[in-house]
Order: structure tokens, then C-alpha cells, then sequence
């Protein structure tokens, strides 16, 4: 009787057992099958000591079996699973990569195989070849579609507000009544209508002079080859004669004559630049195929560009002339809008963090000749509104300008900058940073430099390169400031390249990525303080017949004791 019990408990235990797999009718065929193994055994003659027990562990044999096989089968149908799943997102990513090129017709861009469109978003031409232009986003557009990403978007905003209601509440304090005024603003962007007829001038000279100078020479080539050199040299000399007075001395000297403040005179210095380095990337990329049809006779006259297509080169977000980009099928005017929006934003940001940050910290200082602990002070107070202005001007610029006119010109290759936030070295951070300037840095100067040495002098051609942006740099500043302080000059110049040298790409770290924003952090709080400085030095100090060396000495290393007051400006 114990017996039978101990069979029933086994059993119920057995077939209850809840990491049993279930089966129909399983416990059924088990009972049958152990059956069928103790009645073969007694017919033997084998001696059993309890029927329950051999029953019992036949039982639990063949469900050990079939749960094996239940965990095979499981491993094969997820394996099949996995494999699919692979398969269809494999698919599914060629298929959005080719729906990101689809919207680019045949005429505006190039074929693109497998692996660049793998490597779409950081592709890199071939050594030997010019850039290629693909239709790719912009990286923040990207990135603000995540939304812990756009809560930083949405803290910037929250402190601009914070910004306009401590500008209110201190005006409301110290006038008795709210105060919306703008004065820095007006005067940083006065005399519109002057800066707008010299831009108008400027560019439809540089619509028109280089275009038809580059059309008159390639009608010469088709004559001699003396009479080509001297065409060559004539030509060439003409235009380098017109970058230098049309586009170089003339639009500098109107801003100097007529004293533009800062804004206005910022605008006009920048196109300034910008023009020019258009017209040499239009002359630089035509002349080789112009050079080439000569040789070659292809065919009866030579490949001119349109004047259609250079018009579009010169608004468009890119110094690289290509006869044709990549185009959007459409222009989203809502995003345009929203661009050109986020600018005005970022306009007035600055604004006040130059009235809450920077005013109240230069507009009351005490000069004197030298004084190490007020320059340490100086400087660290500095960082804050230096670090945002600079935020500022690359959202505003590389961000918000470039991509409204890529987009009013259906220009679809948005990488304007790379993901310089995570830069563990100085060399990717120069490289990232501004990718427009920078291929025209690249392939303009480096690479012709290398060419015209046949790759011998690598380190002098990196060397150009940062003496030809720190001297417009500086000059830039210079001639918006109004006065001539070379500490962005020697910062790219000194910090720049050692830190080029030293914070190279090897470094990989986390900590390289810290070091490198504490040093720009720090770069950009001496530049507002040495500028601002100087800035207040030329107001409190003004020389009524500063001789050359005057002008080239910093007034606040010489300015003595003072204080500003209202009726001196800003």
C-alpha cells in the first residue's frame, strides 16, 4: 500500500512539474511506454525491487527527451528567426540609403557605388580627386530628431528668456518703467543702405569679371603655344590684379573711409572674403579642363561654364565650383522660415549676452598698464560669454544661415560641419569644424602646394595653411575692430600649431576630449578679454596723430588710469 502511494505522489509530481514542456497526451503515451518497458522486463525474469520506482524514472526519461528536443527545436526556429530578421533589416537599410539618394536626378550628381553610400555621411574622396558632393542632412537637423538631444536645444532657449527677463527687471529697477530699447544693435548694424549698395557692387563684379576674363582666355587657346603662354600671362595677371584692388582694396577701403560699425563692417569683410574665394575655386577648377580640351582637340571649342550655372555657384552654401550639385526635388519654405528665424534668435542672444555678460564687466573697468591679477580674472570671467558667442556663431552660421540658402537652392549636400563636439585632438577639431573653409583650405592650398612640390614639403604646405587662415582671421578683425591686435594670429599661429602637434589624432581618450574644450574654452575667454579691452582702450586713449608704430602698438598696454562714461558709446 506504501508502494502504490509513492507511485501516485511520483507520478502527480511528474506531471506536474511546471518546467515540463506541455504536450498533448503526453503523460498518456509515457504511462503506456513505461507499461510496455515493466511488463517486458518481469517477462524476463529481472529482478525489480519496486514497480512505482521503474515507472517513476521512465517517466521522467522521456519527458528529459522531449524537453531536450523541445530547447533543440527552440534554438533552431530563433536561429531562423534571427537570420530573417537580419535579412529584412539588411534590406531595409539599402532601401532607406536608396531613398536618400533617390530624390537626386542623374544630371545633378554623380553615380555612387555600395561603399560610399555605406560611408555616406563621412565620405572622403579618393587621394587624387576632387571633392564629391552627395545628398546628405546636416548633423543637428539629425540629431535634434532625438529628444534628449533637443532638451539642450530647448535649455539654450530657456536661458535666452531668462536673459531678456533679468534685462527687463534691471531696467524696470534702475528707470522706474520698461525699457525695450536696442542700442547696441542699432549701432552695430548702422548705415544699411550703404553696406547694401557696396555689396550689390562688389558682387556683380565678381558675377562679371571673372567670368568673362576666364571666357576671353579660353578663346586664345586654340592658337600657338607662344601665343598661349603670353595669353596665359596676361590673363592670369589681370585676374590676380582684380582680386587684389577690385575685390581686396576697393570694398576695404569704403568700409575704413566711412568708418562702419562692427555688424556692417563684419558683412562686408566676410563677402568680401567669401567672393574670393569663389572666384578662385571657378578659375581654379576650369582651367584644367579648359588646359586639357587644348591639348586634345575633343572637341571644336573649348568647355565654358554657364553663366546660370556660375551665379548658382556663387550662392551657393560651398566654395568647390562644380558644374552641377546635388538637387532636392522641393523646397520646404516652412524650414526656410524656420532657419532664417533661429538666426534672428541667435542675433538677439548675442545681444544680450554682450549686455548682461560683457558691457557691464569692460564698460566701467579701471585701466592700467599691467596688472597679472586683473588679467586672471579677466580672462575667467570671460569664458561664459565667450563660449556662448561662440555656440552662437557656429548655430547661427554654419547651421541655421547655410542650410536656409541650401535649401531656397534645393542644394541637398548639408555638411557644412562634422561632429567637432567629440574631438579628441586639435587636427579633427580644424577639420570638423568648418568643412567649408576647410576644403577650400584643403584642396586649393595643401594639395596644390604638395603638387607644385611633388609632395616634398608636407609640413611647410601644413604650415601655409595655417598662416594663410590666421592672416585672414586676423585681418577680418582688424578691420572690423578698427584697430590691429594680433591675439587671434598668434593664437593659430602658437597654441594652434602645437596643439595640432601635440592633441594629434592618435589620441583617442575620453580625457583628450576634455583637454581640447578646456583649452578652447579658455582660447575663447582670451580673446573676448584682450579684444574688449582694447576695444574700450581705443575709446578711453584716442591718438590725434598716431604715428605707424602707434597704430600697430595695442592701446591698452598704455592707456592709463580711467573710467568710462555714457557719453563715450559703446
Amino acid at each position: 500500500m506504501e508502494t502504490g502511494d509513492d507511485d501516485i505522489v511520483l507520478r502527480s509530481r511528474c506531471r506536474v512539474d511546471p518546467k515540463t514542456p506541455a504536450f498533448p497526451d503526453s503523460n498518456r503515451s509515457l504511462d503506456e511506454e513505461c507499461s510496455q518497458e515493466q511488463h517486458q522486463q518481469g517477462n524476463g525474469g529481472h529482478h525489480v525491487t519496486s514497480y512505482g520506482k521503474i515507472e517513476v524514472e521512465c517517466v521522467i526519461s522521456k519527458k528529459l527527451q522531449l524537453k531536450r528536443k523541445a530547447e533543440h527545436l527552440k534554438s533552431d526556429l530563433m536561429h531562423q528567426f534571427d537570420s530573417q530578421v537580419n535579412d529584412f533589416m539588411d534590406s531595409l537599410i539599402e532601401e532607406s540609403a536608396s531613398l536618400e539618394l533617390a530624390p537626386v536626378p542623374a544630371v545633378f550628381s554623380p553615380p555612387l557605388s555600395d561603399k560610399e553610400r555605406n560611408k555616406l555621411r563621412y565620405f572622403r574622396p579618393p587621394h587624387g580627386q576632387g571633392k564629391q558632393f552627395v545628398s546628405r542632412r546636416s548633423l543637428l537637423d539629425e540629431l535634434f530628431e532625438v529628444n534628449h538631444i533637443r532638451t539642450i536645444y530647448h535649455m539654450f532657449i530657456a536661458l535666452l528668456i531668462l536673459f531678456i527677463l533679468s534685462t527687463l527687471v534691471v531696467d524696470f529697477i534702475d528707470e522706474g518703467r520698461l525699457v525695450l530699447h536696442f542700442d547696441l544693435l542699432v549701432y552695430a548694424f548702422g548705415q544699411t543702405p550703404l553696406v547694401v549698395c557696396t555689396w550689390i557692387c562688389m558682387f556683380l563684379s565678381v558675377l562679371l569679371v571673372p567670368y568673362s576674363l576666364f571666357h576671353l582666355w579660353s578663346q586664345t587657346q586654340s592658337g600657338t603655344d607662344s601665343h598661349s603662354r603670353l595669353c596665359n600671362v596676361l590673363f592670369g595677371s589681370v585676374f590676380l590684379l582684380y582680386q587684389a584692388f577690385g575685390v581686396g582694396f576697393l570694398p576695404t577701403y569704403v568700409v575704413v573711409t566711412n568708418s562702419f560699425p562692427p555688424a556692417s563692417c563684419f558683412i562686408i569683410i566676410m563677402e568680401q572674403v567669401r567672393l574670393m574665394m569663389k572666384a578662385h575655386s571657378f578659375v581654379r577648377e576650369n582651367v584644367p579642363r579648359v588646359l586639357t580640351w587644348a591639348k586634345e582637340k575633343t572637341s571644336p571649342s573649348p568647355v565654358v561654364p554657364q553663366v546660370s550655372q556660375y551665379l548658382y555657384f556663387l550662392f551657393a552654401p560651398t566654395l568647390i565650383y562644380r558644374d552641377k550639385y546635388p538637387r532636392n526635388p522641393v523646397i520646404r519654405w516652412g524650414y526656410v522660415a524656420t532657419k532664417l528665424l533661429q538666426v534672428l534668435g541667435c542675433l538677439f542672444y548675442a545681444y544680450y549676452v554682450f549686455v548682461r555678460l560683457c558691457i557691464p564687466q569692460f564698460h566701467s573697468i579701471s585701466l592700467q598698464l599691467f596688472d597679472l591679477r586683473a588679467m586672471v580674472l579677466c580672462v575667467f570671467n570671460s569664458i561664459l560669454p565667450g563660449v556662448l558667442i561662440l555656440f552662437l556663431g557656429f548655430f547661427a552660421v554654419l547651421h541655421c544661415w547655410l542650410n536656409a540658402f541650401a535649401e531656397m537652392l534645393r542644394f541637398a549636400d548639408r555638411m557644412f560641419y562634422k561632429d567637432w563636439w567629440n574631438s579628441t585632438s586639435f587636427a579633427n577639431y580644424y577639420r570638423t569644424w568648418n568643412v567649408v573653409v576647410h576644403d577650400w583650405l584643403y584642396y586649393y592650398v595643401y594639395r596644390d602646394i604638395l603638387w607644385m612640390s611633388q609632395k616634398r614639403f608636407r609640413p611647410v604646405a601644413m604650415l601655409f595653411v595655417f598662416t594663410v587662415s590666421a592672416v585672414v582671421h586676423e585681418y577680418i578683425l582688424a578691420i572690423c575692430f578698427g584697430f590691429f591686435y594680433p591675439v587671434l594670429f598668434c593664437l593659430f599661429m602658437c597654441f594652434g600649431m602645437m596643439f595640432n602637434f601635440i592633441l594629434h589624432d592618435q589620441r583617442k581618450g575620453p580625457i583628450w576630449n576634455v583637454i581640447m574644450w578646456t583649452s578652447l574654452f579658455l582660447g575663447q575667454g582670451v580673446i573676448i578679454c584682450l579684444y574688449s579691452q582694447e576695444w574700450y582702450a581705443q575709446r578711453y586713449c584716442p591718438l590725434k596723430e598716431p604715428s605707424f608704430f602707434d597704430l600697430l602698438k595695442p592701446r591698452s598696454w598704455s592707456c592709463q588710469r580711467g573710467v568710462m562714461t555714457d557719453a563715450d558709446g559703446l
